[in-house]
């Protein structure tokens, strides 16, 4: 299809002349980002993890916003062959075109009037909760029941089968699901859920949360029915734990143990020990072997008593479900006890080095403090950073280009832990789990002790 015109369903399809103009009046870099991030939804149902490759295939696609006293209306040139069905355009997919117009221009908008406070904690918490109020994530009145599920995209068919019969057995009990939007554990528990539901007659909700840096790598699965387009890696892990009444861990690969780290430096810090944020581990029998790895590292790293914060619950998906639900009905006491709200988690204290975006220099790899004796909340944030930028030079196009024009990412810390680290990281290469057809992966990282730099 050469050229397609769209107007809005469910979002931008009420506006002011005053907004309206605010979205046409959009600087030339926030518009090639909303342009890329149209593309990647474009191209929902793809799987692949190779964002710079999808830019390059797609060089002459452009998308365009015109006024007119109605409304908005979008001009698509050139878009994918895929999201169209007999030359129309996918309900789905057009949904969620105007949705990540609505997340990037929104919140550039209100950035450049100094609408929003990204500089303190409560500011940007207060950002994250503006952007998922704006996109109807939040909603009033409405009982607990948001399963966070977290895992890699790129994951095997029986590890896949699992997390879709975990979804199963989280919709037959009403459990909504919210992951990262992509496919692998992204999609899989999204689609065994959409069946449970189906069976209990229960209108489901599919919730991708994602952000400009990976959404190219991990466009929309075909499941997901309410998108958010978050800033960047920080908020999107921020709206998260915010929206969360329990967390759900598959086998993954780095960028899960990053999720991993980040929640675990929430649980680790002093202000949040009587703050609930159940954390789930499991996948089949398969990956036993996984979880026991994941198990040992987080002990070695952050001491044995971390294991305090999180279940294993290996090959058992009804169970998990159980466990799942049972959280959140003592989230849902815990809160009406402390008359919190249910629909965001607003008592969590998230630390500064977990909320402002971390930009994943060689500088600022080089300067990360890896290194034994200080608090575990604050190890855990410092090797949640460590994960984030090796995911970037992994998929992210501008990591991409770092690494291929400087060289790896050199990390350095104390010999025990940057020896655990390695081990880590050498099994998910080992097992695939780095990128999708990852046979020939060349790590963006190295990795030197203290003693050795």
């Amino acid at each position: 299809m050469e050229q397609t015109n769209l107007r809005p369903l469910n979002y931008l399809n009420l506006l002011s002349r005053r907004e309206i103009e605010g979205i046409l009046d959009t600087h030339t870099e926030v518009f090639e980002m909303s342009r890329e991030c149209s593309l990647a939804v474009l191209n929902t149902g793809n799987d692949g993890d190779d964002g710079a490759a999808l830019l390059a295939t797609n060089r002459d696609f452009e998308i365009e916003v015109h006024y007119q006293p109605r409304g908005i209306k979008l001009s698509v040139h050139n878009a994918p062959p895929s999201a169209f069905v007999d030359g129309v355009m996918i309900r789905g997919i057009q949904d969620h075109l105007f949705a990540a117009l609505r997340d990037i221009i929104h919140y550039s908008h209100r950035l450049r009037s100094d609408q929003v406070d990204v500089t303190t904690t409560a500011g940007i918490t207060d950002t994250v909760f503006d952007i998922l109020k704006n996109a109807h994530v939040i909603r009033p009145d409405t009982q607990p029941n948001v399963v966070v599920c977290w895992g890699g995209h790129s994951i095997g068919r029986t590890e896949y089968e699992y997390t879709k019969e975990v979804g199963y057995q989280l919709g037959l009990r009403g459990c909504d699901i919210a992951t990262g939007c992509g496919t692998g554990a992204m999609k899989g528990p999204m689609k065994g859920a959409a069946i449970g539901h189906a069976k209990q007659q229960f209108t489901g909700r599919y919730i991708g949360l994602t952000e400009p840096g990976i959404i190219a790598a991990e466009s929309p699965n075909p499941i997901v029915n309410e998108l958010v387009i978050l800033p960047d890696i920080e908020k999107r892990l921020e709206a998260f734990v915010r929206l969360a009444h329990a967390v759900i861990v598959f086998p993954g690969g780095v960028g899960t143990i990053e999720e991993i780290l980040y929640a675990l430096s929430i649980r680790l810090h002093p202000s949040n020990r009587r703050a609930p944020l159940p954390l789930i581990f499991t996948g089949p029998e398969a990956s036993r072997g996984y979880f026991t790895m994941i198990d040992t590292y987080l002990r070695t790293v952050l001491g044995p008593a971390i294991a305090e914060h999180y279940e294993i619950i290996i090959d058992d998906p009804a169970a998990v479900a159980v466990a799942a639900k049972s959280e959140v009905g003592r989230i849902k006491r815990f809160r009406k006890r402390n008359q919190e709200a249910y629909n965001y988690n607003w008592s969590l204290h998230l630390e500064p080095s977990l909320q402002q975006p971390f930009e994943p220099t060689h500088q600022n790899m080089a300067s990360l403090d890896l290194t034994e004796g200080g608090e575990p909340h604050v190890l855990a944030a410092q090797l949640r950073r460590a994960m984030s930028g090796i995911v970037a030079g992994n998929v992210k196009p501008t990591g991409v280009a770092a690494v291929r024009e400087h060289g790896p990412f050199r990390l350095t810390g104390s010999q025990r832990l940057i020896e655990a680290t390695d081990e880590v990281l050498q099994t998910c290469i080992d097992q695939g789990r780095m990128k999708l057809g990852s046979a020939a992966y060349r790590p963006c990282y190295e990795m030197v002790h203290s003693d050795a730099a």
